[in-house]
């Protein structure tokens, strides 16, 4: 399950230091007991009622905050595009403070309701089309929310969560009764027999979206290494996204051979880090490699990293608001990492 932590518009989306990274298989693993606990103690359909509901409204503005750059394209040009504000403050003159200042406007609205559709059909059938929406919704937001510092931060996460999906896999039912338990969009589905039964399958193959995010904030911080190279190449991007996808074929591959679910991250990580650090040794940039720091850059292709539904700024101030991030200093306040 991916919690996202508020953000201002002014700050940069959440970096994970390698304490956060060491400390993230310890995390994930105490909360999957939980879950499987919970599940084992109480009972399945009260707690898959209250997370669908959670997700329902998580989901909405998820999507809703993906869709937008899209569908700005079919706005016409003599729209009627009115801004809206929502803001709640606490206290009272020099002690109020901000607890929600959100900025919107008609478009983003037209987003929601389109969102709300796809929600409310999640809500009512739990349709796997549905459930894959948000999860993919879920899956772009948290590579655009968390960024790693540094190759060796990688490294770390990737080495702990491989472990972790391995042992939790191989060695317990934990992590399949929990996937198989949870109804909530935490996972893409694949239906097996949709040759057979069409848009109503219901044998599926799951695929959890920690396999997702964690290798693609991964592979992210390799493009901006790539970007960082000033070479106009994305060697490192295309090489660590064709490992992805050879991993995650080679999982799907052994899966359909011993008929057993397995571990993504046992194929993914492998790939994922083997296939670019063979590349750097090949080009003789290992040492740029793991010197490198990712700093405050602003990728141009992805300027919707501080506009996610709960936190202050829409997709019709950011114009303005880029300018103000790349002319004036940044000031980050701490906040506690956000966590799967």
């Amino acid at each position: 399950v991916l919690c996202f932590s508020p953000q201002n518009s002014s700050e940069m989306p959440e970096t994970i230091t390698s304490r956060d990274a060491a400390r993230f298989p310890i995390v994930a693993s105490c909360t999957l007991l939980g879950l499987y606990l919970f599940f084992k103690i109480f009972s399945q359909e009260y707690i898959n009622l209250l997370l669908s509901m959670y997700f329902f409204v998580l989901g909405i503005l998820a999507l809703s905050h993906t869709i937008s750059p899209m569908m700005n394209r079919f706005f016409p040009a003599n729209f009627p595009n009115k801004q809206y504000q929502l803001l709640f403050t606490q206290g009272s003159g020099e002690s109020k403070e901000e607890i929600v200042n959100y900025e919107f406007d008609t478009k983003d609205l037209v987003c929601l309701a389109l969102s709300s559709v796809v929600g409310v059909w999640y809500l009512l059938r739990k349709h796997w089309i549905a459930n894959n929406l948000f999860g993919l919704a879920f899956s772009l937001n948290g590579v655009e929310l968390l960024h790693l510092n540094n190759v060796s931060t990688g490294c770390i996460l990737l080495g702990g969560l491989f472990i972790y999906d391995v042992f939790w896999v191989f060695g317990t039912n934990v992590m399949v009764t929990v996937a198989k338990s949870f109804e909530a969009p935490i996972k893409l589905v694949f239906p097996q027999d949709l040759l057979e039964k069409g848009l109503d399958a219901d044998n599926f193959a799951m695929l959890g979206l920690g396999d997702i995010v964690i290798p693609g904030i991964f592979i992210a911080l390799l493009l901006r290494f790539d970007i960082s190279l000033k070479k106009n190449t994305h060697t490192y991007f295309y090489t660590s996204f064709v490992a992805y996808i050879f991993g995650l074929g080679l999982t799907i591959f052994i899966m359909h051979i011993f008929k057993h679910a397995q571990p993504a991250l046992l194929y993914l990580v492998p790939a994922c880090i083997g296939f670019p650090l063979l590349v750097a040794l090949a080009k003789g940039e290992v040492t740029e490699m793991f010197s490198y720091e990712s700093s405050a850059e602003i990728l141009p292709h992805t300027p919707r990293l501080t506009h996610f539904p709960t936190v202050s700024g829409s997709p019709a101030s950011l114009a303005d608001s880029m300018q103000q991030k790349l002319s004036c200093p940044r000031r980050r306040r701490q906040q506690s990492p956000s966590a799967m």
